[in-house]
C-alpha cells in the first residue's frame, strides 16, 4: 500500500510541475497584433509626448496576468545619433526576460548591449499604466526592443509605502 501511495504523490508531483511550468511560460501570454501605426512610440524631448517611429517586423506578446509581462521586437531605420537627439533617453533600463519560445527577445544579449553602449534605450511612455514605463531599445544595427518595467512610484506603491512627492496620485485599489 505504501508503494502505491508513494507512486501516486510522485505522479501528482510530476503533473503539478509540468502543469506549472506550462502556466508560466506558454499559457497566459498572448500575441499582439501590430496595428502599424502606434506599436513603437518614444517620448519626444520637445513635447514630452510619445512619437511613432517608422518600424518593420514588429511581433510582440502580452499577458493580463501582469503588467510587466509585455515584450516586443521589431526593426528600424532610424539610426541611434538621430534617435538620441530627438527622444528622452531612459538610463535605468533593464530589459526582462521572454519566455524562451518567443526568440526575438533575447534579454541577455540586449542587457550586455545597454552596458556596452551598442544599444540605447528611450522612455516609451512614462507610466504606461501606473508605476509601469514602457521602455524601447534600439541596437546599433537597428533592431528594437520593447518592454514594460517598474518605475520608481511603482516600486514604492506596489510596496504599500506612502506615495512620493513626485509622483502621481495612483487610481484606486492601490
Amino acid at each position: 500500500m505504501g508503494k502505491i501511495l508513494a507512486g501516486l504523490i510522485v505522479i501528482t508531483a510530476l503533473v503539478a510541475g509540468v502543469a506549472m511550468y506550462y502556466l508560466q511560460v506558454y499559457a497566459y501570454y498572448d500575441e499582439v497584433a501590430a496595428t502599424g501605426a502606434d506599436d513603437v512610440m518614444i517620448t519626444s524631448l520637445v513635447t514630452g509626448q510619445p512619437e511613432g517611429i517608422v518600424y518593420d517586423n514588429f511581433r510582440a506578446i502580452d499577458s493580463d496576468s501582469s503588467p510587466i509581462r509585455y515584450r516586443a521586437c521589431f526593426t528600424t531605420g532610424h539610426s541611434q545619433a538621430m534617435l538620441t537627439e530627438t527622444f528622452q533617453p531612459y538610463t535605468k533600463a533593464e530589459p526582462l526576460v521572454a519566455p524562451g519560445w518567443f526568440d526575438c527577445f533575447d534579454a541577455k544579449e540586449l542587457g550586455a548591449a545597454l552596458e556596452s553602449g551598442s544599444a540605447l534605450a528611450f522612455l516609451g511612455q512614462e507610466n504606461y499604466r501606473y508605476g509601469i514605463d514602457r521602455i524601447v531599445a534600439v541596437m546599433d544595427d537597428g533592431r528594437g526592443y520593447v518592454w514594460h518595467q517598474i518605475n520608481h512610484c511603482g516600486e514604492v506603491v506596489f510596496n504599500g509605502e506612502p506615495v512620493p512627492a513626485d509622483c502621481p496620485t495612483p487610481p484606486k485599489g492601490h
